[in-house]
């Protein structure tokens, strides 16, 4: 479910691009300082995210330092933590072991199960740093597993589930600020499992998977991309008229960045994929047929 909150370098100042970066570094020493090298395994830019939410939010004390990266050895790489760094880091936790125990549900893969005792012992111990967080992801899980047995077609139901889970580790101090980053957390986890069921429609349809997204084509094929397209829009604007409600000031024009461009990089993609595959089966569809000899065809037979 990772990799779908992510900037636009496109359209991002060179400036808040450094920023970013140095956020994203911050939060790959911290994953390797509490877990090591398999948590930095689970960096990721949607926590990255979390992080500018909530440092710009609070306004955090951020420690700025240089930190020499094995992937970029020649040179030192500017990092920015702060105590949402560190939430952060807890929460990839969280999220990813839910993600690896959600995988072997459904595919029975090795590789998950075994992801799974690699993280056991941390996931315990961030379950019993934030008690609210864990049970708020292992309930939503819950309900997400029961609605895919019951193959629930309720699109907003079975988003919703996904929601849950990020509205309550959004909800980092249960303050005043609870129903505003309750309501952003919501609508961008529905719209992040939106958009991994669109992208993950022929992998489920391959290996026989729930995709509540395919009972919907099923029903309604006629204009089902512009379907998803207009529920995905629909999400991210409650989730970006939530933000517009928070008093950010720091780090803004990248959670914009975000929000507005950012997001929707991966859509675009995921249709230029589409697009080209079904631009193929149409050239093969419309393929003249080869010259047989004595100048006849395959269709004159």
């Amino acid at each position: 479910m990772f990799g779908y909150v992510n900037i636009n370098k496109d359209t991002l100042s060179k400036e808040g691009l450094a920023t970013y970066q140095s956020f994203y570094c911050g939060l790959c020493q911290v994953l390797r300082k509490k877990y090591g090298v398999k948590g930095q395994m689970l960096l990721n830019y949607d926590m990255t995210f979390l992080i500018l939410l909530l440092s710009g939010l609070y306004e955090l004390d951020t420690v700025e330092d240089e930190v020499l990266c094995p992937l970029h050895p020649t040179k030192k790489r500017p990092v920015r933590i702060n105590e949402a760094t560190y939430y952060a880091a807890d929460m990839d936790i969280l999220l990813s072991w839910q993600n690896f125990a959600d995988d072997w549900r459904d595919e029975k893969s090795v590789s998950k199960s075994a992801m799974m005792k690699m993280y056991a012992k941390a996931y315990k111990q961030v379950k019993a740093r934030y008690p609210d967080q864990a049970r708020a992801v292992e309930g939503a899980i819950a309900k997400l597993h029961k609605a895919e047995e019951n193959y629930e077609s309720n699109v907003d139901l079975v988003a919703g589930c996904s929601g849950e889970m990020l509205a309550e580790i959004f909800d980092w101090k249960h303050d005043v600020w609870t129903d505003t980053l309750h309501s952003l957390g919501f609508y961008l986890g529905k719209f992040v499992y939106l958009m991994d069921a669109y992208e993950d429609m022929e992998k489920d349809r391959k290996k026989g998977n729930y995709n509540v997204l395919s009972l919907i084509r099923r029903e309604k094929p006629e204009g089902f991309d512009e379907f998803c397209r207009i529920l995905l829009v629909s999400m991210m604007s409650e989730c970006a008229k939530a933000f517009e409600r928070l008093p950010v000031l720091l780090y803004a024009d990248i959670i914009r960045n975000i929000l507005y461009s950012g997001i929707w990089t991966r859509f675009q993609l995921v249709q230029a994929r589409k697009n080209k595959k079904s631009q193929g089966k149409a050239g093969k569809k419309h393929r003249k047929p080869l010259p047989l000899p004595g100048g006849r065809n395959k269709e004159s037979l």
